[in-house]
C-alpha cells in the first residue's frame, strides 16, 4: 500500500503572498535514494526542493534543484523551519540544528507557522556559513557585456569559496531591469553569479523588510545549477552581507533581491563566524506526495548515503 508523504510549498523571504522564492518541503518516513529525490524536485520545478528526514532524534536536510543536489540553500532551510512549525513538530522560538552537507545549521521559527494571513507573515531565523570573497579581475567578456547592458563599469569583482562569482555595480546602474543574463553566462559564472549594489543613500522610499529600509540589493543567476535566476537567495545574501556590514560600518544590514519575485531579509553576524538571516515565508499549498521511493534491496546503503551527505 502506498503511503503518502507530507509536502508543502513555502514562498520564502517574502513579506507578501505570491512573492519571494518558492521551496517545496517533503517530509520523508525513511531514507530516500538521491535519484528519486532528484526526480521529485524535477517534477515540482521549484528553485529547490528540501527533503527532511528524522535521524536519531535530529533532522537531516538535503536540497535539490530541478537538475541536481546542492550543498547549501538558504530559502529551502527557512522553508524547512516553517514547515516543521506548521506540522507542529517544532515550537515557536524552539531552536533546532539541521544536519546538512554544509555542516550543522541552526535555526528557529519566531512566529506562528505559515498561514494565508498577509498581515502577520510567519518569520524564522537561520544561520548559514560565512564564505570568503577573493578579489579577482572580472572575465573580460562578462565585464564588457555587463558594462554594455548596465551602462556603467563594474566597481569590484570577486570569486568566492562558495563557488559563486560576485560583481559590485554602481548604485545608479539599472540592476532591477537587466535582462538576458543567464543565457549570456559562460564558464564559472554559470555556477553562480551575484550582482549587487548599494541602495541610494538618503532615500526614504524603496523596498522594506519587516519595516526596515533595504541597505543593498542583488540578483543571482545560476544556469549551471538549473536555475536561470533565483528569486531570493539566502546563500547569496550570506555571502555578500559581511562586505556590506564592513562597507556601511554596521553589524546589521537589510538585503533585498530585485528579481521578478522580490523579497529580502535581515542579515547579522551569528555565532562562530556564521551569518544570521531573518525572513518571512508564506504557505502557498499543502498536500500529500503520492510517489513513494521505490523499494531497494540494500536500504542500509541508502541510509549510509544520507549519513555521509549530512555529516552524521
Amino acid at each position: 500500500m502506498v503511503r503518502g508523504l507530507p509536502a508543502l510549498l513555502v514562498e520564502a523571504f517574502s513579506e507578501e503572498p505570491l512573492g519571494g522564492n518558492g521551496a517545496a518541503v517533503v517530509r520523508l518516513a525513511d531514507p530516500a535514494p538521491a535519484p528519486w529525490m532528484g526526480r521529485v524536485a524535477a517534477r515540482l520545478r521549484q528553485s529547490e526542493t528540501a527533503f527532511l528526514l528524522a535521524v536519531e532524534g535530529a533532522w537531516a536536510l538535503r536540497w535539490f534543484t530541478p537538475t541536481q543536489e546542492v550543498p547549501l540553500c538558504g530559502h529551502g532551510t527557512l522553508a524547512a523551519l516553517l514547515a516543521l512549525g506548521h506540522w507542529n513538530l517544532l515550537a515557536e522560538d524552539q531552536a533546532i540544528t539541521f544536519h546538512t552537507a554544509s555542516g550543522p545549521l541552526r535555526g528557529q521559527p519566531l512566529m506562528a507557522a505559515p498561514s494565508p494571513n498577509p498581515h502577520q507573515p510567519p518569520r524564522a531565523q537561520l544561520e548559514l556559513p560565512q564564505f570568503t570573497l577573493e578579489p579577482m579581475a572580472a572575465p573580460p567578456p562578462l565585464e564588457a557585456w555587463l558594462r554594455e547592458r548596465l551602462g556603467h563599469p563594474l566597481e569590484r569583482f570577486w570569486h568566492s569559496t562558495l563557488g559563486y562569482q560576485v560583481a559590485l555595480v554602481p548604485p545608479a546602474a539599472p540592476l532591477a531591469h537587466l535582462q538576458g543574463v543567464a543565457e549570456s553566462l559562460t564558464g564559472q559564472a554559470r555556477r553562480g553569479l551575484v550582482l549587487t549594489q548599494a541602495m541610494p543613500s538618503g532615500a526614504q522610499t524603496g523596498p522594506r523588510v519587516a519595516g526596515e529600509r533595504a541597505d543593498y540589493q542583488l540578483r543571482f543567476f545560476a544556469p549551471g545549477l538549473g536555475i536561470d535566476e533565483d528569486p531570493v537567495t539566502g546563500s547569496a545574501h550570506a555571502l555578500v552581507a559581511p562586505f556590506w556590514m564592513e562597507e556601511l560600518q554596521r553589524s546589521r544590514v537589510v538585503g533585498w533581491q530585485c528579481s521578478d519575485r522580490p523579497g529580502g531579509m535581515v542579515c547579522e553576524a551569528g555565532s562562530s563566524g556564521m551569518i544570521r538571516l531573518t525572513g518571512s515565508g508564506h504557505l502557498l499549498w499543502e498536500g500529500t506526495l503520492w510517489a513513494e521511493p521505490e523499494r531497494c534491496s540494500r536500504p542500509a546503503e541508502i541510509f549510509h548515503d544520507w549519513r555521509r551527505a549530512c555529516g552524521l
